[in-house]
Order: structure tokens, then sequence, then C-alpha cells
């Protein structure tokens, strides 16, 4: 133990010790200021749809995909053309009442009496993979369809760059798809979002860890 205590007192190893102290404290900031950038400029150019189920129950998880089903089939239609979040959100807020009387009538035709409360804000999400595109842990932009007592796991996808229509079994994102997010994100901020290496996946999980705990928060 003394010899411990000796070492310690030896300037150089003190040196060693607060250079080391200092780099990890440089390389924790560069770290958040780099994941509060990323997570930012991404969630930028993306609105998310979110559905959330009543509950666990094998009932409720499959009425949730049907909700889902309907709603994608009316975004289908009046977001054919979309070419901007801007764009995207002004339809989402104009059909609002739309996208909530759809999940009301699928739940009735199904023989429930779930109410539904749709709203269009920015929200948490965990990182997420559609077909070959993944999208970092952070705070986006949605349009959020609650079922009853929105207790169940949830079910989300992108209405813009359109990805809510990818085939998940084939991992393919449409090249469209993939043209209008590259159009809306930094060169980086594209081979983060289309790249499933090592490190970028590591970058993954350090913005979600910074998510998780408080360090990346909602737009007010």
């Amino acid at each position: 133990m003394k010899n411990i205590f000796h070492i310690f007192k030896n300037p150089k190893v003190k040196m060693v010790i607060i250079l080391s102290f200092l780099l990890f404290i440089y390389s924790t900031i560069c770290a958040i200021s780099y994941a509060k950038s990323v997570s930012s400029d991404i969630a930028e150019s993306v609105f998310r749809l979110h559905v959330i189920a009543n509950s666990d129950s094998q009932e409720d998880q499959n009425l949730k995909y049907i909700v889902r089903d309907n709603l994608l089939s009316y975004m289908n239609e009046i977001c054919a053309n979309v070419s901007s979040k801007e764009e995207a959100i002004e339809i989402a807020k104009q059909n609002e009442t739309e996208f909530k009387q759809i999940a009301i009538q699928t739940i009735q035709e199904q023989g429930y009496s779930y109410d539904v409360n749709v709203r269009i804000g920015n929200f948490e999400f965990p990182t997420k993979q559609y077909g070959d595109i993944s999208l970092p842990a952070g705070y986006y932009d949605a349009l959020r369809v609650e079922i009853g007592e929105a207790k169940g796991q949830n079910w989300w996808c992108v209405m813009f760059p359109p990805l809510c229509f990818v085939d998940v079994s084939s991992g393919i994102v449409p090249e469209e798809s993939k043209e209008l997010m590259q159009d809306n994100l930094s060169e980086e901020e594209f081979a983060l979002v289309s790249d499933h290496n090592p490190e970028i996946q590591f970058k993954f999980k350090l913005l979600e860890f910074f998510t998780n705990n408080g360090l990346i928060t909602a737009k007010k």
C-alpha cells in the first residue's frame, strides 16, 4: 500500500493522471456536443408516425396493427407527393381529425370501444432500423396515435421521408426515399443512418445513452 501512495506522489505520475482526467473530460464534452448536433440535425429532417396500443394483450396488439394499416393506407393517399418535412407536418395537421376518425372507426369495426388521442408534437424515440436505414435515438417531431389507455407496446415508422411503406422483410428502402433523406442530411449524417459498421453502431449507442440520461431533451 505504501508503495502505491509513493507512486502517486511522483510528479510525473501525477501529471499523467491529471492529463488523462482532462482528456476524459474533453472527450466526454466533445461526445455530448457531437451527439446533440447529429441527433438534432437528423431529427430536423424527419417526421414520424407513432401508434401506441391500449395494452400488451394479444388482442390489443393485434388491434394496434389493424389501426396502423388503415392509417398507413390513408397516409399513402394524402402524402404521396410530399417533398419536405414541413409539408408533411402541415398535411398531418390539416388531417388530424381524419386520422382520429379512421382510428376510432377501425376500433369500433373490430368490436372495441377505446377512445383515441391524436397529437402532433416532439417525442422521444429509441434507435430504430427501417430496412437498411437506421435512425438514432433522440427526440423527433411525430404524429402520435394513442389507443385507449396507451399502456401497450408501440409501433412507429417515418412519414417523411416515406419509410412507412418499406417491406421490412426485404431489408431494402426504396431509392427515392433514400434520395429524399440524402437531400435533407449532410454527407456524414446520411452515412450514419445508412451504414451499419461497428463505429456507426457505437455512435448510435452514444446517442441513445445521452438521450436516456436526459442529456438530449425535447424541443420547447
